[in-house]
């Protein structure tokens, strides 16, 4: 449980939302429990810009810009209520923006570090492709995509993260979206990263939690 505590940044983070309505302080605290954010923020380098694609609430964009104030982090996501609920937040965070990406574009970079955080499934298989093309697209030489999203093991894993997706999306609507999920394998979506001509690497980060979290790594070549 010491890895998924709040550290110094990860508090900083959720107190931002203090004043917001009880409904979004719950969900950004089961979010902060759910998710292995201090495995990936130390995926991120410790200065230099990175954009956040699919940020809803901001709270993983908010933590990694109060982690380390040398990066300018930017957060966007299709979900303007959840930008506009998310804006006083960021107003405190003086390296951190939020903001709605009309269509799901994906803002010009270059960018150090393009994160990716539990989005993708939302979107038909061809979608996801041509998000993370559009994405890799824009990161510098010698930067890098990370992807997090679920596994497709072991299935009782799979089957509890589909059922709280579907309570999110479809019964409490705290995700906007597909109500049709599309979880890609993950070494499927390796495959597309070395397409758009990024080095690959994947690790499990499921270990002692009930969702099958997977992360990939897509560094581009220095020079």
């Amino acid at each position: 449980m010491t890895g998924r505590r709040p550290d110094a940044a990860g508090r900083a983070a959720l107190d931002l939302y203090r004043d917001a309505p009880w409904q979004e302080r719950a969900h950004v605290h089961v979010r902060w429990w759910s998710a292995p954010f201090r495995r990936l923020v130390r995926l991120l380098p410790d200065d230099g810009r990175v954009l956040e694609i699919g940020c809803g609430h901001g709270l993983f964009s908010a933590y990694a810009a109060l982690d380390r104030p040398g990066r300018h982090v930017v957060g966007v996501d299709i979900d303007a209520g959840k930008i506009t609920a998310a804006a006083g937040a960021a107003a405190r965070v003086p390296n951190l923006e939020l903001a709605v990406a009309p269509d799901g574009a994906v803002p010009p970079g270059p960018w150090a570090t393009v994160v990716v955080v539990d989005v993708l499934y939302l979107l038909p298989a061809d979608a996801q492709r041509r998000l993370l093309a559009a994405a890799a697209a824009q990161v510098s030489a010698g930067g890098r995509l990370v992807v997090k999203e679920m596994g497709a093991s072991p299935a009782w894993k799979v089957r509890w993260n589909r059922w709280q997706e579907t309570l999110s999306v479809r019964v409490l609507r705290l995700t906007e979206g597909s109500t049709t999920f599309t979880f890609v394998p993950p070494d499927v979506m390796a495959g597309w990263l070395r397409d758009a001509g990024l080095t690959v690497t994947a690790t499990r980060l499921d270990a002692w939690r009930v969702h099958p979290h997977h992360v990939l790594v897509g560094e581009r070549t220095p020079g």
